[in-house]
């Protein structure tokens, strides 16, 4: 069977065009490789990339402007088992495809992917180039994961609180009174029994953010200006020692939230990095960038969000444990040896709150956690989308 030209109408849409109005209807194509959920991309002749979708510009963080025209060489190793799919269409194949291949670039690090190839006959030695990522369903799993997280984490702080403070009160209180008629060596006791008590009282406190239930005060925040204030801080501090690698979209719209909350969210995921960058030649690279498609449903309604920024901090430390992967953002997993293990519970809590999601992705000198936030627009205002604190969880 011939194929159809492109442009040319089907006969379904011939059909379409004597019931309808008589004009053609016609879709770009272009839109429709937009709208796909995997990476597309078109090579050339000479092995130049042509053509890009939103999800390629994605999978291989890089925008269509940097990619179109790009050699293909200076985005994959020429050792690369796709140059040598390309190759083979090119000798005669018409489709060819190939599972299990690694891509792996300095930006995006290694994934294991699935990848097919096409020869698209016009223009001559044109390949259409598709790539499936075999980990997408972890992905999605991973994603969801501080939603659960900032969930399980209110509903212990909530029970803390009232739980455990007010019998640590008396416990303390009863230590006092047992000291004052107490030789010295009991009183080194009742000591230890007020000092304990004071600290699972401070631990307390610091859980009580979590149970914070009141209405998120959101507006127009310019999330480099929040980037560039959080860097001063680390550089004058913990992290004065590590290098900083900026690569921002300067073009990037204002975020829809809470300026102070979103200091915290970055200030402990740098903090982190810093701590997990090597002593000697630690570096961690700061990245926004603009994502089309990403969507959120809110709970409790039909409400979707849409989440359209990407900020990215990534550092070049040994990678998270693999045992510690699955729970991360739950609260008291930790690595560190004097840690609480609030840090990362704490960031889950509050880009929920935003609507937002973060999930992260750790290799061997490559750590990155990626948190996706709402654009600010103007009817938003009257919206207070905040509402998501119902659930508050993000992806």
């Amino acid at each position: 069977m011939d194929p159809v030209p492109t442009g040319a109408p089907t006969p379904r849409s011939r059909n379409r065009t004597r019931a309808g109005s008589g004009r053609p209807s016609r879709i770009d194509s272009s839109v429709v490789l937009n709208a796909l959920p995997d990476p597309v991309l078109v090579v050339d002749a000479a092995n130049e990339i042509r053509f890009v979708n939103l999800e390629a510009q994605e999978f291989f963080d890089l925008s269509f402007s940097s990619m179109d025209g790009m050699p293909l060489a200076e985005l994959l190793p020429p050792d690369s088992p796709v140059v040598g799919l390309i190759e083979q269409v090119r000798r005669g194949s018409r489709r060819v495809s190939q599972e299990g291949v690694i891509i792996d670039t300095p930006r995006i690090g290694p994934h294991h992917v699935t990848v097919q190839v096409a020869s698209m006959g016009d223009p001559p030695d044109h390949v259409l180039l598709t790539v499936h990522e075999r980990s997408i369903a972890r992905k999605i799993d991973n994603s969801l994961t501080h939603r659960h997280a900032a969930r399980s984490v209110t509903a212990m702080a909530s029970m803390l609180a009232h739980e455990v403070k007010n019998p640590l009160s008396g416990i303390r209180g009863a230590a006092q009174l047992l000291e004052e008629n107490a030789d010295e060596q009991d009183r080194v006791l009742t000591r230890l029994i007020c000092d304990e008590a004071d600290r699972i009282v401070a631990l307390v406190n610091r859980m009580e953010v979590f149970s914070d239930e009141r209405p998120l005060e959101r507006a127009d925040v310019n999330i480099h200006t929040v980037l560039e204030h959080v860097r001063n801080v680390a550089q004058s501090g913990f992290a004065r020692k590590i290098r900083f690698v900026e690569r921002y979209d300067p073009s990037l719209p204002a975020v829809y939230g809470n300026r102070d909350q979103l200091v915290q969210v970055f200030l402990n995921l740098i903090k982190n990095a810093a701590e997990a960058a090597p002593e000697s030649g630690g570096e961690i690279t700061l990245s926004t960038s603009y994502q089309q498609g990403v969507r959120m449903a809110l709970p409790g309604g039909d409400t979707r969000l849409h989440l359209p920024l990407l900020v990215s901090v990534q550092d070049n430390g040994d990678g998270i444990p693999e045992d510690l992967r699955s729970n991360l953002f739950d609260p008291f997993v930790t690595s560190k040896v004097n840690g609480t293990g609030l840090g990362l519970a704490l960031v889950a809590k509050l880009i929920g709150d935003h609507g937002g999601t973060i999930e992260f992705d750790s290799q061997p000198r490559r750590t990155v956690f990626k948190v996706s936030l709402p654009m600010y627009d103007d009817s938003q205002i009257s919206q207070n989308v905040s509402l998501v604190r119902g659930g508050r969880g993000g992806r």
